[in-house]
């Protein structure tokens, strides 16, 4: 599958995607760190590329509709977070891939669940 991360990711989180065999790129190697939301979205559905972000401004389908897309991934990290559980909602999220679809979808990832936006 396709990923793009966004800028809050670095390239211990890329490795565990890339680890899985996806393809995936990070808004950093593309220089679009900073840039608009609605333009990465955009960027995103024109690579055919699933987006991965901490940024809960994505999770409004009002403003980003994952309908038509490759998807929607919003991490929501608990206060105090560290690497270890970023690193454990990445897993959770790349282990429920290999079962579920995840084209055309929202998908909130937290502690022990996911929740998936229905149309």
């Amino acid at each position: 599958m396709k990923f793009k991360l966004d800028e809050n990711f670095g390239t211990r989180t890329q490795s565990l995607f890339q680890e899985s065999g996806h393809d995936v790129i990070s808004v950093i190697e593309q220089g679009l760190q900073g840039c608009d939301d609605k333009r990465l979205y955009g960027i995103c559905r024109d690579e055919e590329r699933c987006l991965v972000t901490l940024d809960l401004d994505f999770a409004d389908i009002t403003r980003f509709n994952p309908e038509g897309g490759r998807g929607i991934i919003v991490i929501r990290l608990p206060h105090n977070s560290s690497l270890t559980i970023l690193e454990k909602l990445v897993s959770q999220f790349l282990e429920t891939i290999t079962k579920l679809e995840v084209k055309d979808q929202l998908w909130i990832v937290e502690i022990n669940r996911i929740r998936v936006h229905q149309k």
